[in-house]
């Protein structure tokens, strides 16, 4: 049997790596963990890259994590088990990071591949959506800047040219978490180390009684994450608790907006139902009471 090679490229400094995007169609491989998967063959056969490929992982440029102006920016190669130990990283975060797969895939993926993979079960992308991330694009032009919900176009579509590189994401003005309820449910066959069926992140403030911002992504219930700006402007000012109406209607609205299908893990019924309890036990949580 002839066993094909493919040409690979590691290179020491971020600016190599933009250069040789530029010159050929790449694969890159930052923790490698969605990339084997999608092109695994049968079993002791190694996968069927087409490649070149570029390993990116090592590069200290795409690691870092840090504030600048107000703005929380985070390295597109930051792993799982690098965030859940870093100092300025949500706890929110935390806890989904805690129920994404095993300990291994913590340490080796990547919240920069877990945004370019674009699957809508997708364990970091609620949260992402809920905290308005904008991800920096690098080419050898220089830097493009485009918000997440323009990023991800549907399941394992991205608006990345050829000769980009997503370097970084940047959470902008970071919540307060002391004065801000933040939630992430995760439902799946197990809490971790399993994808999941569905997934629901919520923000809410209130202030004097009302409600001043409000937040929700679904996932999991829609080719991409589903995020209502509208719906959300619905509850601005509205007093809280909510109302029993105001409560049914936002419900009744997201009903039409997610988009659920039946696959192996579940299906497009439980989704809907699932994913619709998660909302009302939010909006209704005696945290903010």
């Amino acid at each position: 049997m002839v066993t094909k090679t493919v040409d690979s490229y590691h290179f020491d400094k971020l600016e190599e790596t933009i250069a040789k995007l530029n010159e050929e169609d790449c694969t890159i491989i930052a923790g490698g963990t969605d990339v084997m998967v999608l092109h695994k063959s049968r079993r002791g056969v190694a996968p069927k890259i087409a490649g070149p490929v570029v390993f990116i992982d090592h590069l200290s440029e795409l690691k870092q994590t840090y504030l600048a102006e107000g703005n929380l920016h985070i390295g597109a190669c930051c792993t799982y088990g690098e965030m859940l130990e870093h100092s300025l990283i949500p706890s929110v975060f935390k806890k989904a990071i805690r129920e994404v797969a095993a300990p291994a895939i913590r340490n080796r993926g990547t919240i920069g591949g877990n945004i370019c993979n674009a699957s809508p079960a997708g364990d970091m992308l609620p949260l992402l959506y809920i905290f308005n991330a904008k991800l920096v694009l690098r080419s050898f032009l220089g830097d493009r800047i485009v918000e997440i919900h323009d990023f991800i176009q549907g399941p394992r579509r991205i608006a990345r040219q050829q000769n980009e590189l997503l370097v970084e994401v940047i959470l902008p003005d970071v919540v307060d978490e002391e004065s801000t309820y933040l939630v992430f449910e995760k439902i799946a066959n197990r809490q971790a180390d399993a994808i999941s069926k569905v997934s629901f992140a919520g923000l809410l403030q209130v202030k004097d009684g009302k409600v001043a911002d409000a937040r929700f992504a679904f996932g999991a219930v829609g080719p991409t994450m589903v995020r209502s700006l509208e719906i959300e402007k619905k509850l601005l000012a509205k007093g809280y608790p909510l109302r029993a109406e105001v409560l049914e209607e936002v419900v009744a609205d997201f009903s039409s907006v997610i988009n659920p299908i039946d696959d192996q893990r579940s299906t497009a019924y439980y989704r809907e139902t699932v994913a619709l309890k998660l909302l009302r036990y939010f909006l209704t949580s005696k945290e903010l009471s």
